[in-house]
């Protein structure tokens, strides 16, 4: 007998498998998705582990034996810890804190303070303006902590409880979304204040001729040093807590780790060779199109109505900023940098606008160029079979992970 089904109407299994063929929102793609501390733990993994700290206390009931006292303090302190992930990254940022203020010497020969205050102030700047060198260090590796901290609090105090009042219980959507929730309130603030600082500079709006004319560009003013250093430090942060993952996160984990690697080069190299002006410039073009990237992933996560329109908005956003923006930054690299100011190395002065510097600095803009334009690809991919084939939901990761959680729970 002939089918009275309408040929182009599929099956619920073979919709099902077209709706898994992509997202609006759950893009799998950018380098905003590094997972904390907190959402690398499972609850089953949280379960069985506070369950052997438990039995540890249990078996230590000698009450008058000073050393079982100190044992059940020291379990106690390791249970709070895994639970908390924040409480000892807090500690260590307490610590030289407290002994910094309570010493009454605030001045560099103090030896905390090269991690708590800037270094290298210029004395009789004003405003306030700073050289550079291997003291910074100390501040991006407190930084780094204070990131690990911010994070892993966030998360588990503020994020968690704000995805639960939306509903959200599923441990893999609920891990998703206190990531890309963290990184709407970081780059959130990082985006602005770039632009901010960009704003009373020469640089404003991404004229990169200003890089090159009055370069090098020896010392800072104290909030665009702070500010220079705090990403160094926020993404340093992201880079070890990339290496620990014993699982891939996602199909793009190599891209991902080579766009953090090409980051890495390029925020070291151009704070030591005094390229901070273009690095300012790289820095906003990333952290705002970032945000962007991380409002559309959470409006998925929650089916916001308006999923669908703001990831057309976060398209032409991206597209502006990692490729019209970054293309723009290395046609400048080619036909400014050796025109505009002097063209020579001189190390003794700082000068490293040369030949030799030239293709280096083309050269890690392009990779990370490259990077953006395969993600860039998917974003497309994504957005054409929203537009053209109405492609509104991706059940793929929820599901197998609601299957997985299923079978679990039986």
């Amino acid at each position: 007998m002939p089918s009275d089904k309408n040929p182009n109407t599929l099956s619920p299994p073979q919709a099902r498998t077209r709706r898994r063929q992509s997202s609006v929102g759950n893009i799998d793609l950018g380098d905003n998705a590094v997972p904390g501390l907190q959402t690398m733990q499972s609850s089953e993994d949280v379960r069985a582990t506070s369950s052997v700290y438990n039995q540890q206390l249990n078996n230590k009931t000698d009450g008058s034996n000073d050393m079982a006292i100190l044992g059940k303090i020291w379990v106690s302190i390791k249970l709070l810890s895994y639970r908390n992930t924040w409480l000892i990254p807090l500690i260590l940022l307490s610590i030289p804190q407290a002994l910094y203020w309570s010493s009454n010497n605030y001045t560099p020969s103090n030896p905390l303070h090269m991690f708590v205050q800037l270094s290298y102030e210029i004395e009789g700047t004003s405003p306030s303006m700073y050289g550079k060198g291997w003291k910074d260090l100390g501040f991006l590796f407190y930084m780094m902590i204070f990131f690990t901290f911010y994070r892993e609090f966030l998360m588990k105090v503020i994020l968690k409880p704000i995805a639960r009042h939306f509903g959200i219980k599923k441990e893999g959507k609920l891990n998703r979304f206190m990531e890309q929730t963290y990184s709407i309130c970081y780059y959130g603030v990082s985006g602005p204040l770039g632009l901010y600082i960009m704003k009373g500079m020469p640089l404003w709006y991404f004229n990169t001729s200003q890089f090159y004319i009055d370069y090098p560009h020896l010392s800072l003013e104290h909030l665009f040093k702070f500010y220079y250093l705090s990403q160094a430090s926020f993404w340093a942060q992201q880079s070890v807590v990339l290496m620990l993952q014993l699982e891939k996160p996602r199909k793009d984990f190599h891209e991902l780790v080579f766009h953090h690697i090409i980051t890495m080069l390029l925020i070291a190299l151009s704070y030591t060779t005094n390229y901070t002006w273009m690095g300012l410039a790289i820095y906003i073009t990333m952290d705002i199109s970032d945000f962007f990237l991380a409002c559309s992933k959470t409006l998925n996560y929650l089916d916001s109505p308006i999923t669908g329109p703001f990831f057309v908005l976060f398209v032409g956003v991206w597209f502006y900023l990692r490729h019209w923006i970054n293309l723009r930054i290395l046609w400048s690299i080619v036909f400014e940098f050796h025109k505009l100011g002097p063209y020579h190395l001189d190390f003794s002065t700082g000068h490293f606008k040369c030949w030799i510097s030239q293709p280096i600095v083309f050269f890690l803009i392009f990779c990370l160029q490259l990077v953006n334009l395969y993600w860039f690809f998917l974003v497309l991919r994504i957005l054409y079979r929203y537009v053209f084939l109405d492609v509104t939901k991706d059940e793929r990761s929820d599901s197998e992970e609601d299957e997985n959680e299923t079978k679990k729970d039986e």
